[in-house]
């Protein structure tokens, strides 16, 4: 059986004050990982048998790193690249792939380049000189690092909608809402409208993330009581 995968589910994110935090490049569509190649060096020299060039292997070049993305001008993707290409600077950038693992490494952004056709959807692509190795580091089940939350008013026929927070390790989502701490049936979507039997409960929702490694679950902080309609 195989284990292919596509390439649905990557995450392209870039840090640019040493990975305290990281910003997610969003409506990244086709990304080509850096790809390093070995310098040949020519050790030829007076004596090599048969006339014969001689080679050894010299330094490793990591190569460059490009994505290709749909382009909003003034969005906060494009305003964050601008910034980085302002500033000259390296940042640290990870590719979280579809399967949780990770390949982090240094780079400067050497191009971003927009292109808006008469006819079709604007895109953009960056383009990464990376600089150092790339690290790759196994798959490891979720961790939140920002619980998730609830919007909306906490009223009979209103919608609440649920906010997964923030996640490492790139999971995808699944939804538990729960009236005064217990579950209730069939609520698993992101969203709840609040019933009648429920005035006078808060409500929360239990969020769980999964992904290749694993599970986890973190729950939001309750609403206000349900109020009537």
């Amino acid at each position: 059986m195989t284990a292919a995968l596509i390439g649905y589910g990557g995450l392209l994110e870039i840090s640019d004050d040493a990975g305290s935090t990281w910003t997610e490049i969003a409506e990244v569509f086709n990304m080509t990982p850096p790809s390093n190649s070995v310098d040949i060096i020519d050790a030829t020299h007076m004596q090599s048998p048969g006339r014969d060039r001689e080679y050894i292997l010299g330094l490793n070049d990591p190569g460059e790193c490009s994505m290709e993305m749909n382009f909003v001008p003034g969005s906060a993707t494009d305003t964050f690249l601008l910034a980085v290409k302002a500033s000259y600077e390296r940042v640290k950038c990870r590719i979280t792939w579809p399967n949780s693992v990770i390949w982090a490494f240094d780079g400067l952004l050497t191009g971003y380049e927009a292109a808006a056709p008469t006819d079709d959807r604007m895109t953009a692509t960056i383009t990464f000189k990376v600089t150092g190795s790339t690290v790759a580091t196994p798959a490891a089940a979720p961790t939140n690092t920002v619980l998730p939350a609830i919007s909306g008013v906490a009223q009979v026929g209103e919608v609440l909608t649920a906010w997964a927070g923030m996640w490492t390790g790139a999971p995808t989502f699944t939804y538990q809402w729960e009236a005064a701490g217990t579950p209730i049936g069939g609520a698993t979507a992101s969203t709840y409208t609040p019933i009648v039997g429920q005035v006078g409960d808060a409500i929360t929702v239990v969020v769980t993330g999964t992904n290749a490694a694993g599970t986890a679950s973190a729950e939001s902080v309750a609403t206000a009581v349900v109020i009537g309609a």
